[in-house]
């Protein structure tokens, strides 16, 4: 649901460009960033660093588009997100005992050392990926076809990243065994 709610922007996006253009999408899309964050902060009386980090680079890139009246500032706001992500994923392992994974997950899983810095690079790879996915589609294809990929190729690239990262920590998980002489 999380997931959902982080892509709201994004849906909110790709509906008001296909009813208008690049740059009232881009207005709706600073809007609906900063409203999130704004709900966010209601609800928990804080927002963790990421999604103020997003909504400041959606402020600065969108910010550009609209200022500028050049779509370019605003199709490379998710290679930029998307690499920042890549570089705090890999800067957590080398900082501190545990990876940002297990920091935010280690309550819930228990999984090995190895693996969940495996789980690490394989979402800052990841990252990279889709940040360089962003760019070659940006300047390759139409506007409309970025648009397209920004909300069904993100979306859907990231929803099978993470069954597949699911798939993969369930097998890794630390299970206890039942104990014999507590079965009824």
């Amino acid at each position: 649901m999380k997931l959902l709610f982080d892509f709201l922007p994004i849906l909110l996006f790709f509906i008001a460009y296909k009813l208008t253009d690049i740059y009232v999408a881009t207005g709706v899309l600073i809007a609906a960033t900063l409203a999130q964050v704004g709900w966010i902060w209601l609800r928990q009386r804080r927002v963790e660093k990421m999604p103020l980090i997003t909504a400041g680079l959606v402020l600065v890139f969108g910010g550009a588009t609209l200022l500028l009246h050049d779509p370019v500032f605003v199709k490379w706001k998710p290679t930029v997100v998307n690499w920042l992500f890549a570089a705090v994923f890999l800067g957590s392992r080398f900082i501190g005992q545990k990876t940002l994974l297990e920091r935010m997950m280690g309550e819930q899983l228990e999984l090995p050392a190895l693996v969940w810095v495996k789980l690490t690079f394989a979402w800052a790879g990841f990252f990279l990926v889709m940040g360089a996915a962003n760019l070659y589609v940006a300047f390759t294809f139409s506007e409309n076809a970025w648009v397209n990929f920004k909300l069904f190729g993100l979306l859907g690239l990231t929803l099978l990243f993470v069954l597949a990262q699911a798939l993969y920590m369930s097998r890794h998980l630390k299970t206890e065994d039942a104990d014999p002489s507590k079965e009824p």
